[in-house]
């Protein structure tokens, strides 16, 4: 009976930390997602006539498919000007999110503050890999989405998508954790070294 009593405790004190810290201890599936390189034929003809005119000026671009063994997608990548940008598609074509790599520094300062926050009171010892900024397709008006995350805007419905190594009982771990635009936390999920290095581009 003390064990339950001690366990229902140690529970509660986990959820009123979270509720304190504005989060919510949110575990998502572990990420085996796999990506390989395919040709521009290959990605569908509506998601590239979308991204196309983005294109323009654009170096490094590349086009992949990716794979999680439940879903398929379709992703651009490539830099134009000084961003490093991902844009990822359904297999329809459909527009999912658009992406590109940012600095801490980018963050609104309160926000960037509330993500430490959770990573300081949930890891242990932690290293930041990347950031990005994220903003989710509406389905409503894909071509809004796209014109908004080109101008960088920072918008109420943006994300912050954090890919970070955090120290545990067995060694460190990589995780990939997403935050709202105020910096609260949304989900994390832990991925295999094997998928680590094509996620820092």
């Amino acid at each position: 009976m003390k064990s339950i009593v001690s366990d229902i405790r140690k529970f509660s004190s986990v959820v009123i930390i979270c509720t304190l810290l504005g989060v919510s201890p949110i575990w998502s599936q572990d990420k085996n997602e796999r990506e390989f390189r395919i040709s521009k034929s290959e990605l569908p003809k509506n998601a590239f006539t979308l991204i196309e005119p983005k294109l323009e000026d654009a170096k490094r671009i590349r086009f992949y498919q990716e794979t999680d063994g439940a879903k398929r997608s379709f992703e651009v990548k490539f830099k134009k000007g000084r961003l490093h940008y991902s844009v990822e598609f359904d297999t329809e074509g459909q527009l999912e999110d658009v992406e590109f790599i940012i600095k801490p520094n980018d963050i609104p300062e309160d926000s960037w503050n509330r993500i430490v926050q959770y990573l300081g009171s949930n890891f242990k010892k932690y290293k930041v890999k990347k950031i990005q900024q994220q903003y989710p397709s509406s389905k409503q008006n894909n071509k809004k989405t796209i014109r908004e995350a080109f101008q960088n805007l920072i918008l109420p419905y943006i994300n912050y998508e954090l890919i970070f190594s955090a120290k545990n009982e067995k060694g460190y771990q990589h995780y990939e954790a997403l935050f709202n635009s105020e910096g609260k936390f949304v989900k994390v999920r832990r991925f295999a070294l094997a998928n680590y290095d094509h996620v820092l581009y």
